[in-house]
């Protein structure tokens, strides 16, 4: 019999069927998250803390246990063959049905987490019940649905986070990279917020990583009140929340580029890069994307900035000889901030953007203009015509909740693992403002070992097309990028590397290998 592969295709045949260790696998990380769904449906588990044990470590066993059989019989190298005939990957019927179920879970969580079993006067049921042992070990407080799902967040990161570096095991960057946002999300998301609560109960809980906009509610009067009214801890925590924004966070952004936080430290990265792996070459890659993209991201981080100035001055007084900070003072800070941000960038940048984002740009300026004179005309409380409360209730609802939560996580396996990044997270786009403009950092290109493959356009998650910046040898320096680095993992022939380095030069769109005449060794003396 002629057992010859007659097969043209350049994409490689369908995965084979499951081994027995994935087989064995799934069944374990399936029993676990079983015995999640049957507390659903209040079954009484004598014992909650020992089956809340056993359902995290089988479903972490299972992943791991899985992650194993499929990788580490492999030789090191690029693992994405066979995605496309997936149907969890390639938006099939399995994809569909992960991405309703993720969905109706995040619709559950934020708005219906009675469901749950969550009971404000009372001891807990369900699921939340069977979590009770672990919160109160850990806060010595009941658990809350916040409770469990950062626990499985929690989980999610870590055993996705292993599987991912079986996958890259080829890649330093990569390896090394998912060890911190492994740590960061147990350590500084998950385990210090909790145990200062059990310190100190007093103080409002604080995940040490986020900062503005991240956590938009960080300025709110009663977190605020409650910083200050629990001494030096509190205190030092809001000052460490406005240096995070004023002081880390720019001096990182500029030696390392956003890929600091959007990829090394940020919890919603860290479950994007290791639970979304499988659904990144989902993200959108046309242009229309990318204009939505840049419009709809940065109306976001407008939206949060008047939101957080109407909250902010909601609660400030009038009388100058009572606060250094009065309502005035602090609009006027807001609106000399942004003035000479503005400035800075028309007056020194104005000839790296392109005209819509002038344009913007305006727009941007002319919302500090109305944000002025509404102070003129407006009543207390009403700075923008609305009441403070209701921009923040709407921005919580339509932002912090449906697109972080319910689109942005709960349909990976529809638009990609990069959805709330992307198109609405004003912290990356802050992020990338910064990177554009003022960062180091930048990912090079040898434009003459590219063979056109395509694999870097295809895996970034953040809609890149890659492959046009590498066939003309140029750097890439985009806003969006979150430099996870999988371009590069993913190259066959080595043509990209993430690079910081001094900023002439950094942006050369016109000094390419192919297209122009330009001469090479000017090119290499300026490297």
């Amino acid at each position: 019999m002629n057992t010859m592969d007659k097969s043209m295709s350049l994409t490689g045949q369908p995965p084979k069927a499951l081994n027995t260790g994935q087989k064995l696998a799934t069944l374990i990380g399936m029993s676990g998250l079983g015995i999640l769904v049957l507390n659903l449906f209040n079954l009484d588990f004598e014992n909650s803390g020992l089956w809340l044990s056993i359902a995290l470590i089988a479903i972490f066993a299972g992943v791991v246990w899985f992650s194993k059989a499929a990788y580490a019989h492999k030789e090191k190298g690029i693992k994405n063959d066979g995605v496309w005939f997936k149907s969890i990957s390639s938006r099939g019927v399995l994809a569909w049905i992960a991405g309703i179920a993720l969905t109706g879970f995040y619709v559950v969580l934020y708005f219906y987490p009675q469901y749950l079993g969550l009971v404000k006067d009372g001891e807990n049921t369900g699921v939340i019940a069977l979590f009770d042992p672990l919160s109160k070990l850990l806060s010595g407080n009941p658990a809350s649905q916040w409770f469990v799902y950062g626990t499985l967040y929690t989980v999610a990161i870590l055993a996705f986070g292993i599987k991912f570096m079986w996958k890259y095991r080829h890649n330093r960057y990569e390896k090394i990279r998912t060890v911190s946002v492994m740590f960061f999300q147990t350590a500084f998301a998950f385990i210090i917020p909790e145990i200062m609560a059990r310190l100190n109960g007093d103080l409002p809980y604080y995940d040490l990583k986020n900062m503005w906009p991240l956590n938009y509610y960080n300025f709110e009067r009663y977190r605020i009140n409650g910083f200050i009214e629990n001494g030096n801890i509190g205190l030092a925590m809001l000052i460490f929340g406005i240096l995070s924004i004023f002081v880390i966070s720019p001096i990182l952004t500029y030696k390392y580029g956003k890929r600091w936080y959007c990829s090394w430290v940020c919890g919603c990265g860290a479950l994007a890069e290791t639970a979304g792996d499988s659904f990144r070459q989902l993200s959108d890659k046309s242009k229309f994307a990318w204009n939505v993209e840049r419009w709809v991201v940065h109306s976001v981080v407008v939206f949060v900035t008047l939101m957080t100035t109407a909250v902010i001055y909601s609660y400030l007084g009038n009388d100058s000889s009572k606060y250094w900070l009065t309502k005035s003072t602090f609009l006027i800070g807001v609106a000399s901030i942004l003035t000479l941000v503005f400035a800075w960038v028309m007056i020194f940048k104005r000839q790296e953007l392109q005209k819509d984002a002038k344009y913007g740009a305006i727009g941007y300026f002319t919302i500090i203009i109305v944000l002025i004179g509404m102070h003129v005309f407006s009543g207390e409380g009403n700075i923008f015509l609305f009441k403070s409360e209701s921009l923040r209730k709407t921005y919580s609802f339509l932002i912090g909740s449906i697109f972080s939560g319910v689109i942005g996580t709960g349909f990976y396996p529809i638009f990609g693992n990069r959805v709330w990044c992307r198109f609405g997270c004003p912290m990356a786009a802050i992020l990338g403002f910064q990177q554009r403009l003022f960062s180091k950092f930048r990912i090079t290109t040898n434009g003459g070992q590219c063979i056109s493959c395509g694999n870097c356009s295809t895996y970034c998650e953040m809609g890149i097309d890659v492959r046009a910046y590498a066939q003309k040898g140029e750097n890439i320096v985009r806003s969006s990028c979150v430099g996870c680095g999988i371009c590069s993992a993913v190259c066959p022939r080595g043509v990209l590397k993430l690079e910081n380095g001094p900023q002439k030069g950094r942006i050369n769109p016109t000094e390419v290998l192919l297209g122009n005449d330009v001469d090479l060794m000017d090119l290499v003396n300026d490297k």
